[in-house]
């Protein structure tokens, strides 16, 4: 320490946060205490080295300093840090590697706290010899603690915050970055100051009407991400840090439009219902202290039984995943030869009935619906299969009671969709004059600029804008042109399908819409035999349906109305 006059140094600074570089321990601080130690010895730092990063992982951080001092060319006798923690968190091994680089190229490690020594001792130099293993540095286990000290302190660091954060998360606090749609905020709780997640001002509603788009069915994935990219759907802009440097940003991503697979993530994630799933809560569903963007209903809807939500009286949310993968669950179900396979369940083994056509002697083909390959045999002629369907949907009627019912949950729909058309309208409108108002401002700059390189920039930024304004304002008049549907005559319809539903049955010609129409009242898949007459009528058909020829006591009083409103 006394003998660093005239030397060339570096100085390492490193905050393991960004908040901690601004906050805490601040790289200002901690260059004015080197600086303060350098010049009251005499000695020159040459450059200085910026860490915004954790010292604990396997890549050290400082590396890149001491490759600096590897160099011949850049003349370093001194490494100068404030403290061993500040040079690593990675304990006495990372500490020692790191350390006998610099030894090797004949820099000096140093702290202004004066725990590093340069000093060495040779226990054979009154013998006049020197080995490798007789000289040691008198300072070395005092570094050896700090630095396991340091490690201890960060696994300490580590344990509260971490352990806080899986703690709130299973109370149903919010812990992360916001996903897209929402905003976090910090409020007043029993728990102390804690995280919460709100709509965004602007991107909850667009979440909100791709579930909303969805959970309809009458448009593609691709005419989804269409519409909400018309609407103006960006992800959010993010930056990309250096690795080891926390404070250079390398590039910029996001501002990009919403792609169907983006979309499919969105729609499979429970968090918008206000439930959590994730490894913190040991991947079991949490219901958050705060209210999601959309309704399990729609949640449901949305995913049409890829994954499902439940919640009991309890309030215990349970997850429904599907038990085969889609394309075994449709695999063969557009056969209209045998359109109501898979419609209909064994009444063995409960598993949708197939259909097939097998050859007798004499070569003639007998078709018939059939379960086969679990163990037992099940198998019913096509004719008598059909004939059995055909009069369960005969003895089906409505009461005028579910039908009213039915008139006011349509006009309900057709007036909330009405409201998001006007909605939308506006919205393109918005998006409309805020591409227009980016041009003026485009425009204002071009007029201050000399470059012709920034003004080639800004006019295809210009001409970009214009195209995205053009296509507004066709989708515009595309809407504003759009022959909206009479709802008398719909509702019309539908009563027409209400009071008269084994008439619309029996003159469908197309068999798979038949099949269609026929699954459409059920709520849950029957079997073959709660379909045989006789049997009291299956308690998987929806509410809104009853039987025409039972006893009342064997009647399905219609509690609610639960039909699944087509379109």
């Amino acid at each position: 320490m006394n003998n660093l006059t005239d030397k060339n140094a570096v100085a390492a600074i490193r905050v393991s946060t960004m908040k901690q570089g601004t906050d805490g321990d601040s790289p200002e601080a901690q260059r004015e205490q080197i600086e303060r130690f350098a010049a009251s010895r005499g000695v020159s730092i040459k450059k200085f080295f910026l860490f915004l990063e954790s010292a604990s992982k396997e890549q050290q951080p400082m590396q890149e300093a001491i490759d600096y001092c590897k160099k011949p060319k850049n003349n370093i006798n001194l490494f100068i840090i404030k403290s061993i923690d500040r040079f690593t968190r990675g304990g006495s091994l990372p500490y020692d590697q790191l350390k006998l680089q610099l030894e090797q190229s004949g820099v000096d490690l140093i702290d202004i706290y004066g725990i590093i020594s340069s000093e060495k001792i040779n226990t054979l130099d009154h013998l006049g010899f020197e080995y490798s293993w007789s000289v040691y540095s008198p300072s070395k286990k005092s570094e050896i603690l700090e630095a396991e000290r340091s490690k201890d302190e960060l696994r300490d660091i580590m344990s509260r915050m971490i352990g806080a954060e899986i703690r709130y998360t299973k109370l149903g606090y919010w812990m992360r970055r916001a996903p897209y749609g929402f905003v976090s905020e910090k409020f007043e709780t029993k728990n102390g100051k804690r995280c919460i997640l709100k709509p965004h001002p602007t991107e909850a509603d667009l979440i909100i009407k791709m579930f909303e788009l969805r959970a309809r069915g009458t448009m593609s994935d691709e005419e989804i991400v269409d519409t909400l990219n018309t609407l103006g759907f960006k992800t959010r802009p993010r930056y990309v840090r250096d690795k080891q440097d926390r404070t250079k940003i390398v590039a910029n991503q996001g501002s990009e439009p919403l792609t169907i697979k983006a979309m499919q993530k969105i729609l499979t994630n429970t968090i918008y219902t206000g439930v959590n799933q994730e490894k913190w809560t040991d991947n079991k569903p949490i219901k958050c202290v705060f209210d999601g963007l959309v309704s399990l209903e729609l949640f449901n809807q949305s995913n049409k039984g890829k994954i499902a939500l439940s919640e009991d009286i309890d309030g215990k949310i349970t997850i429904h995943k599907r038990a085969l993968p889609l394309n075994i669950i449709n695999n063969g179900i557009h056969n209209d030869k045998f359109a109501f396979r898979q419609y209909v369940l064994c009444p063995d083994c409960k598993r949708p009935l197939l259909g097939s056509a097998s050859t007798g002697k004499s070569g003639k083909r007998y078709p018939a619906y059939h379960c086969s390959n679990y163990g037992h045999y099940f198998r019913i002629p096509k004719e008598k299969f059909e004939k059995t369907v055909n009069d369960f949907v005969k003895n089906l009627v409505v009461d005028q009671e579910s039908i009213d019912k039915v008139m006011g949950v349509i006009k309900a729909e057709w007036q909330k969709r009405e409201a998001h058309s006007n909605n939308t309208a506006i919205t393109l409108e918005e998006r409309i004059r805020q591409l227009r108002t980016e041009v003026e401002v485009c425009v204002s700059k071009i007029k201050l600029l000399s470059s012709e390189t920034a003004i080639k920039y800004l006019e295809e930024d210009i001409m970009k804008l214009e195209k995205q304004i053009n296509q507004l304002e066709i989708e515009k008049a595309r809407k504003h042109d759009q022959i909206k549907p009479d709802m008398n005559k719909v509702l019309n319809r539908v009563r027409m399908l209400l009071e008269h539903p084994y008439e619309i049955f029996q003159i469908q010609i197309d068999p798979l819409k038949k099949a269609q129409f026929f699954g459409a009242i059920f709520n849950q898949k029957p079997s073959y035999n709660d379909l045989k007459p006789g049997t009291p009528l299956f308690t998987g058909v929806n509410p809104l349906f009853h039987l025409a020829k039972m006893p009342q006591n064997l009647m399905v009083t219609p509690r609610r109305i639960e039909l699944l409103l087509p379109g």
